[in-house]
């Protein structure tokens, strides 16, 4: 889920939002303003319904965040590195490299969120009651209680024992440390996550005959099938690759070109004899990152290459191949003896890996 706009960064943590968060808050916002809370609190100016239910949309958005923060503070915390979070239709995505280290760690991670959304409704729950004891404007009362309600839902939703929500992880984290295994218990969380989302769209399908609340499960069940899959197919690249070092996979050597190369030159001599996708460029001995085959193309003859570097990740050799995955998934990689450059890799040379390892083990061996 790719961010539309950008919100800053919080704690150290880059924040977007995508544009079906739109579509979430006019929902809400509508649905409170233009009818639950005339309905439930009658004869006041529609301003103050309009203002009710954007200040409590907001507020919802905001315990989103605040769920989504949590996972990511957390993982931080526990030797991960966070990439982002991203608010979205239906809810918020935190986004790590890697994976927790040990169950503990995974434990810590997911039970973060599901923690916070139910402090968020303690709080808002007590705000509300407060304001009833002291018999305050009942509007007020009414958007508190709600978004105690709402926050003490996501927080119930999310601990439900299927992947990919946060209950999955921590189920997955107790079969984990029972089994020493952590494919098994992916692929069995994984299973139940899809049984779980198939149940729920299954049930959208059923109930939107009746009423449109069951388009939201429809889109539910939707979503936790695929990101089930998703995660259990990333399970099995994993464990494909499990025990690789980056020199297996790396073209060693590469030839690199200088930053005052012009397009026209390179496109005239290099491409027609090596056709890489990426080359490191080089001045003096010192490497300034990556150019890529694609960029060079688009630009006119007479632009230098080293105007198009791209920055590269640099790693070595031994490195574990599954430690990267998440970073060749956006860049290169430049692999390095000490100071000395010694090969490169890019998404390319991982996809042709797996092909080679799909030959020698076909069907993927249970473990």
């Amino acid at each position: 889920m790719n961010d539309t706009l950008r919100l800053g960064r919080i704690g150290g943590v880059r924040v977007g939002v995508n544009w079906t968060v739109l579509v979430i808050f006019a929902l809400i916002t509508y649905g409170l303003a233009g009818v639950q809370l005339p309905h439930t609190y009658k004869g006041l100016p529609p301003l103050v319904y309009a203002l009710g239910g954007l200040l409590t949309a907001t507020a919802f958005l905001a315990s989103l965040l605040a769920h989504e923060l949590a996972h990511a503070l957390v993982a931080r915390r526990n030797g991960l590195t966070v990439t982002g979070i991203t608010l979205w239709l239906l809810g918020g995505v935190s986004r790590f490299e890697g994976e927790p280290a040990t169950p503990g760690a995974e434990v810590r991670i997911a039970g973060s969120g599901p923690l916070v959304s139910a402090l968020l409704a303690a709080v808002f729950g007590t705000a509300s009651a407060i304001l009833f004891l002291a018999k305050a404007d009942g509007l007020a009362t009414g958007c508190l209680t709600w978004l105690a309600l709402i926050n003490g839902l996501l927080a119930a939703f999310n601990l439900i024992p299927a992947a990919p929500l946060d209950g999955g992880r921590l189920v997955h984290a107790l079969l984990w440390r029972r089994s020493g295994d952590r494919l098994k218990a992916t692929l069995y969380t994984t299973q139940v996550g899809r049984a779980f989302g198939w149940v729920t769209m299954l049930s959208g399908f059923y109930i939107a005959m009746w009423s449109a609340d069951g388009l939201w499960l429809t889109l539910v069940g939707w979503f936790l099938i695929t990101a089930a899959g998703l995660e259990a197919g990333q399970a099995r690249v994993r464990a494909r690759l499990d025990g690789i070092p980056i020199r297996r996979i790396m073209t060693p050597d590469p030839f690199t070109v200088p930053s005052t190369m012009p397009v026209a030159e390179f496109l005239r001599e290099m491409l027609p004899r090596h056709r890489h996708s990426a080359y490191p460029v080089v001045d003096d001995g010192v490497v300034r990152g990556v150019v890529t085959t694609e960029r060079i193309r688009r630009e006119p003859p007479d632009t230098p290459v080293g105007t198009l570097v791209e920055d590269a990740e640099h790693t070595t050799a031994e490195t574990p191949l599954t430690e990267l995955l998440a970073k060749l998934a956006r860049t290169r990689l430049l692999v390095f003896d000490g100071d000395r450059l010694i090969g490169i890799v890019t998404p390319h040379d991982l996809t042709r890996e797996l092909e080679h390892l799909t030959r020698e083990a076909p069907g993927f061996p249970a473990r």
